[in-house]
């Protein structure tokens, strides 16, 4: 390995001393290094020609920012968290020094995490909108009115059901700790391919949360709304209308993380991660 990149939250001051330490420690192996604010989306794509790592230094919020990068260039991800729970990210920022050297040993493995790819098509017809990618979850949610909204959602050409509520949430097993699982939905395997389907507060709705082979397209139509939007991996909205659909579906690509050797297998680190938060 002879070049890294490093991607991080510039509003964070712990993550701008990361990034120093960072730059420090590849100079002083003799490392070439090239650093970006997690934002610069086209920066990032640009740096990535030629970088064998994508470091990302921050919290969830500043790995997910990376993660739009890395897939439109197939380059692997590993994040050093400064945030306050970081379930995306292999280390804490302690063990950064560590870690950047066993990525110049090659000590370490690649695991290959699901995305989706999500496609709005206006007035439910066939479009050719460009899909966009989403590493945990592709969201169709009300607005900032709060007024619920009716969603019909079919999986594959069967209807499963109509849901009144204030959204439905479409996760990757990476995103299933995320949003979906604060909906109610289930905690996936991270590197399971399958697809999370989720209500957010709905009412009386006899179907819940339910997992998705990854053969199948889940298709949202709305149905009625006064605000409605989709929201990818709560980065990225696109504002939608009644009788528009959405259709969410397994990208062939996945997103390549770095597991470090050593690094703490995903059920100690959930449960670690589940202390931290509030009771």
């Amino acid at each position: 390995m002879t070049r890294l990149g490093f991607a991080y939250n510039p509003t964070s001051e712990a993550a701008v001393a990361l990034r120093e330490r960072a730059l420090g420690w590849c100079s002083v192996h003799e490392v070439d290094a090239w650093v970006s604010e997690a934002e610069e989306t086209d920066r990032l794509v640009d740096g990535l020609a030629g970088t064998d790592v994508l470091v990302v230094l921050g919290g969830d919020g500043t790995f997910l920012r990376g993660a739009r990068a890395v897939a439109q260039v197939d380059v692997p991800i590993v994040g050093i968290n400064s945030g306050k729970i970081g379930f995306l990210s292999k280390a804490e920022a302690v063990q950064m020094e560590s870690v950047l050297g066993l990525l110049v040993e090659g000590s370490y493995e690649l695991e290959a995490r699901m995305v989706l790819e999500a496609t709005v098509l206006p007035g439910g017809r066939r479009s050719s909108n460009a899909p966009i990618v989403a590493l945990n979850e592709a969201a169709i949610v009300r607005g900032s009115q709060a007024r619920v909204v009716r969603l019909q959602v079919a999986v594959d050409d069967s209807h499963l059901a109509t849901y009144i509520a204030d959204g439905l949430v479409v996760a990757t097993p990476t995103g299933s700790t995320g949003y979906s699982f604060s909906a109610g939905g289930p905690i996936l395997d991270p590197t399971s391919r399958n697809i999370v389907v989720t209500p957010v507060a709905a009412y009386l709705a006899g179907i819940r949360s339910i997992v998705v082979s990854p053969r199948h397209t889940v298709t949202v139509h709305v149905e009625s709304a006064h605000d409605v939007l989709m929201s990818i991996d709560g980065r990225q909205d696109t504002p939608l209308a009644v009788g528009d659909s959405v259709m969410v579906r397994p990208r062939e690509q996945p997103i390549r993380f770095v597991e470090p050797r050593g690094a703490l297998p995903f059920w100690d680190l959930l449960r670690q991660k589940a202390e931290l938060l509030p009771s």
